[in-house]
């Protein structure tokens, strides 16, 4: 008994965004013809975004266990194990604060220790997020070709590993820092919280979009390194915002700089900027929905782009 499969298009379908449906014809030796409707239409609970982030919480146990895995997997068989990340940016700091210390000849070289060491330990978490993000649907290319997991998850899971990382490595850094302003821990747990709230969902939304986008256009490959060290450069990290003179303004529309410079300002100071705060809290929760919403349209262009 032969069979014969052919997949035609539905007469009663009408093309929109969420795909055709087609007719799916079993074609037997006795002439028989059974046709079955099969939709290619995505999940219709993944078309909002807030459908989107409510199953991507559902998950949160797997993602979350999954980057946890890959933390352990990046130290196995090391001594100092998951220590190495505090340790790198203990060693950038003390390298950084000699040189530079001696360039710009510091008065207070106890105070800017702390100030470019928080200023570091931050930069480069966020600098790891962003530089690893538009390779992101690529290294998980062949999840997106054989499985139907909304690739939120695979955001969510490069998150969290960067939120891992962050916290081990700022936490040892805050800890040495100590040595230096002894209400540094204090004032993390008393004025650090929304100020680490603004970082936790920049470290998404921002790297979110970057993934998208690189997906489509691959220039971003080589783009983003290039813009990053020019941010870096032009942002206060090494120096003070007022050496920056004249172009004060540049480091007032940096969201680089604001999101890192309102953490080191509430650690240093004891004290939180709230209107700056709660501004940045907007433009996150907006980011945020920007970026699910953006995932959510590309999401049945993303297996063809990788």
């Amino acid at each position: 008994m032969g069979c014969q499969v052919t997949l035609t298009p539905s007469p009663r379908t009408r093309l929109s965004d969420h795909g055709p449906r087609f007719v799916l014809l079993f074609e037997r030796s006795s002439s028989e013809v059974a046709p079955v409707t099969l939709s290619l239409t995505p999940d219709s609970r993944n078309r909002s975004v807030r459908a989107t982030l409510w199953n991507a919480w559902r998950q949160r146990r797997v993602w979350w266990f999954t980057a946890t895995a890959r933390t352990k997997a990046r130290f196995a068989r090391t001594f100092f194990g998951s220590f190495w990340l505090g340790l790198s940016n203990l060693f950038s700091i003390a390298v950084l604060a000699v040189v530079y210390g001696t360039v710009f000849k510091v008065q207070d070289f106890n105070t800017y220790v702390v100030y470019l060491g928080l200023g570091l330990v931050v930069w480069n978490s966020i600098n790891s997020a962003v530089a690893s993000a538009p390779n992101l649907f690529e290294h998980n290319q062949s999840h997106l070709h054989n499985t139907n997991l909304h690739p939120i998850f695979y955001t969510l899971e490069e998150w969290a590993f960067q939120l891992q990382t962050f916290v081990q490595s700022f936490l040892l850094v805050l800890l040495a820092l100590s040595f230096y302003q002894a209400d540094l821990f204090a004032h993390f747990l008393l004025y650090g919280w929304l100020p680490l709230l603004n970082i936790f969902l920049f470290l998404y939304w921002l790297p979110v979009l970057v993934c998208v986008f690189g997906a489509r256009y691959r220039d971003l490959y080589q783009l983003v390194p290039i813009v990053l060290q020019l941010i870096f450069l032009l942002s206060p990290i090494l120096y003070k915002k007022d050496s920056l003179g004249p172009l004060e303004w540049a480091a007032d529309l940096n969201p680089f700089y604001r999101v890192l410079g309102a953490m080191r300002h509430s650690l240093i100071h004891g004290e939180v900027q709230w209107h700056l705060g709660l501004l940045m809290l907007m433009v996150n929760a907006v980011g945020v929905w920007v970026a699910v919403r953006v995932l959510n349209k590309e999401r049945a262009n993303l297996p063809f782009l990788v």
